[in-house]
């Protein structure tokens, strides 16, 4: 119910407090966080404890705040900082749909150093580097996301990613062997993020990355389709999200909790094909008819 709230104000981010107690909402303006400070007191009341204005003095708060994050595993995909990138041979095609191959990709280029695809059970390391767009593997709906991705048959698929934020989802489709894949997002900021990341990771020539939203986007219908944003924006774009599936293709949403997974589910008119819960988030996979 507080993730919905917050979203018709925009937060650019929401930190969790390792203990469990409270969150950071990070706004792009003061006015942005005092109006949702203002609605939060009135329809929660003495359900939150406090509500504690704090002024960021500078831009690179989300690098600051991050500084201390480990790479973070989710199935055979490996998420790191640029500071603690793990030491193993690294595949693209490591998906479970993934035969072994010495065959060169057709998204090589003299930059990208993992150019020949191994047999399935190998890692894919993405490096991701803390900032505005996060994404960098440490929330649950992200780890849940990357888990039902690899169970799809990702390889040769066309897959598009909205909300990209840091890039992290579409550069997984990409060394997962998606044979196209498009990043969207409406903030200027995260696309910037993504961009870097995109190059950071030599996915630069494989993934278009696009501006715009769900409602003005004109984009052909992909085979996988991945949406982890909120609650609310899921139920609001519900049917945007459907047309860009193709007919039998995957739609994997995630940003809610276990407690809204029945109305998500109801919004989308299908019965999911597989879904996931970590603590209290939830991720789930429809296929289009």
């Amino acid at each position: 119910m507080l993730y919905a709230e917050l979203d018709a104000f925009e937060p650019v981010a929401i930190h969790e407090h390792e203990t469990g107690d409270g969150w950071r909402v990070f706004f792009r303006t003061a006015a942005q966080r005092d109006a949702a400070r203002g609605t939060l007191a009135s329809e929660f009341g003495n359900a939150l404890f406090d509500l504690i204005p704090r002024d960021i003095d500078d831009e690179d708060w989300a690098r600051r705040s991050q500084a201390a994050l480990k790479a973070i595993r989710a199935g055979r995909i490996v998420v790191a900082p640029p500071w603690n990138v793990p030491e193993v041979r690294e595949s693209r095609f490591a998906g479970r749909d993934s035969p072994e191959s010495k065959t060169p990709s057709r998204h090589s280029n003299a930059n990208n150093t993992n150019r020949e695809p191994r047999p399935a059970n190998s890692d894919i390391v993405i490096v991701i580097e803390p900032s505005m767009g996060f994404g960098t593997g440490h929330h649950a709906t992200t780890r849940l996301c990357l888990e039902l991705l690899q169970r799809q048959a990702v390889r040769d698929a066309g897959v598009i990613d909205v909300g990209t934020g840091s890039g992290v989802l579409a550069l997984a489709a990409w060394k997962l062997g998606a044979s196209s894949v498009i990043a969207l997002d409406n903030d200027p900021d995260a696309l910037q993020d993504a961009r870097d990341n995109v190059e950071r990771n030599g996915g630069r020539e494989a993934i278009a990355i696009m501006q715009g939203d769900l409602s003005s986007a004109l984009l052909e219908p992909a085979h996988i389709v991945i949406a982890n944003l909120t609650g609310a924006v899921l139920k609001r774009y519900a049917t945007e999200l459907q047309r860009l599936v193709r007919t039998g293709g995957t739609l994997i949403v995630s940003g809610f909790s276990g407690a809204e997974l029945e109305g998500i589910t109801r919004v989308f008119g299908a019965v999911p094909k597989e879904e996931l819960q970590e603590g209290e988030w939830a991720a789930v996979a429809f296929q289009r008819a």
